[in-house]
């Protein structure tokens, strides 16, 4: 052995190189499978609990707006319980009793109440005459129509009655029954009731969150980082600011939500539970991850550009904002998107702030109560009624897809900007 020569030594270990770089492909392949494994594992299984979120069964009925209950003079505040009573009793004139009447309208959602005050208050020309119009079913009626769940083992968890089946079975018999896409699931609020309950003021505080984030953010990130990678001289104070930059980006998200309590809420005695105080308090955890990432594409930007723009008489100023920073704008707005991505999908700093509160209304300005998709989807986790597990998966899509949107955005922003200064 200690007579061959280098070549044939290396030529005897070649085989075991290879074979331990195909080790290492194959467990580097298998890893990914794993990942994709658990992410489809994780989608489906929210899926096949959401999807039946985003469907409504309506039964068709005639409605009389009856003068007695109807008023034209204040169609708002008219009895449309008793209108609805009333219509479920023409359908199932056999219903005697108190109790009997109390089952027969959990036929129907009380959102039905909505639908036909809503009717009324576009048509007040209705009050004394009838109109055909789709009403939401019951909670239970919902699901077993869906086939969320069997009626045997609805009828055991006590979500529907057999007399109410009988009747939904007859309806359908008529041809009164339909599944459709269920648009108030978006438009409406939070409420007690899961039939009635929807992501609409979740998306609007969302919105509004979003907006005075990058409002904030974006622009401080992006002059800090520039101000540090650019202007700023070597000195241990800058030294200073950049390690403390990067232990906030490490910091949990609950101690955020802990300053912005000490100091928008009890100091400054913002609104509560509004989207500005929780904007701002996402901003301060934005901030250093949008300004780390800024720096990263800025020094990115090779030094002969610098260099070039100087040797032809250019200012500092000239140099950063005609030249380096439009190279680095593609790093930099992907990194403010991703910051944002991150801190859309964080609840713990918002449960500080008071958004956890139960606030049925829609936001309308930013200072109003309001609520966000994540602590949204936290509250109907723990609410003990089936149905609302189907909403907090149905929402919890809703988040990934506005996430997925926002990623894509980040993409098409770097290949536009990309194509556009390189």
């Amino acid at each position: 052995m200690n007579n061959l020569t280098t070549a044939e030594k290396v030529r005897r270990t070649l085989k075991k190189r290879y074979q331990r770089e195909k080790r290492f492909a194959i467990y580097g392949f298998l890893s990914i499978l794993f990942c994709f494994l658990f992410l489809g594992i994780f989608l489906m299984g929210i899926f096949r609990m959401g999807w039946h979120a985003f469907l409504e069964t309506r039964i068709r009925l005639t409605v009389y707006f009856d003068p007695q209950f109807v008023s034209p003079y204040n169609i708002e505040e008219s009895d449309y319980e008793a209108v609805l009573a009333r219509t479920l009793l023409t359908v199932f004139p056999d219903t005697r009793t108190r109790q009997e009447k109390k089952e027969l309208n959990k036929l129907l959602s009380p959102g039905a109440v909505e639908v036909i005050r809503s009717f009324a208050k576009a048509h007040p020309e209705v009050v004394g005459s009838s109109a055909e119009l789709w009403l939401p079913a019951g909670d239970g009626i919902d699901m077993v129509k869906k086939g969320v769940i069997s009626p045997e083992k609805a009828l055991q968890a006590g979500l529907v009655t057999e007399k109410n089946l009988k009747r939904f079975e007859q309806l359908e018999n008529e041809n009164r029954v339909s599944v459709s896409f269920n648009w108030r699931f978006f438009t409406s609020g939070d409420s007690n009731n899961p039939s009635t309950a929807g992501i609409g003021g979740a998306i609007v505080g969302s919105f509004y969150l979003v907006l005075v984030t990058i409002t904030l953010s974006f622009p401080l990130g992006t002059g800090a980082a520039i101000y540090l990678e650019e202007c700023a001289r070597r000195s241990k104070f800058k030294d200073f600011i950049d390690i403390n930059i990067n232990n906030l980006t490490a910091v949990p998200s609950i101690i955020f939500g802990l300053i912005g309590l000490a100091i928008f809420l009890n100091f400054f005695h913002l609104p509560r539970s509004s989207p500005l105080v929780g904007g701002l308090v996402l901003s301060l955890m934005t901030i250093p991850v949008i300004v780390i990432a800024s720096r990263s594409a800025l020094s990115s930007v090779p030094p002969s550009i610098r260099e070039a723009a100087l040797s032809v008489g250019a200012s500092k100023i000239q140099t950063i904002f005609h030249h380096v920073v439009p190279l680095a704008l593609p790093g930099m707005l992907t990194g403010a998107i991703v910051g944002m991505a991150r801190a859309i999908g964080e609840t713990a700093p918002l449960l500080m702030v008071g958004m956890v509160a139960f606030i049925v209304d829609i936001p309308k300005k930013l200072t109003d109560p309001s609520t966000a998709l994540p602590v949204q989807i936290y509250l109907w986790s723990d609410q003990p009624e089936r149905a609302f597990a189907g909403k907090a998966a149905a929402a919890i899509i809703v988040l990934l897809l506005f996430m997925i949107l926002m990623n894509g955005a980040a993409i098409w922003l770097r290949k536009k900007y990309e194509s556009k200064f390189m």
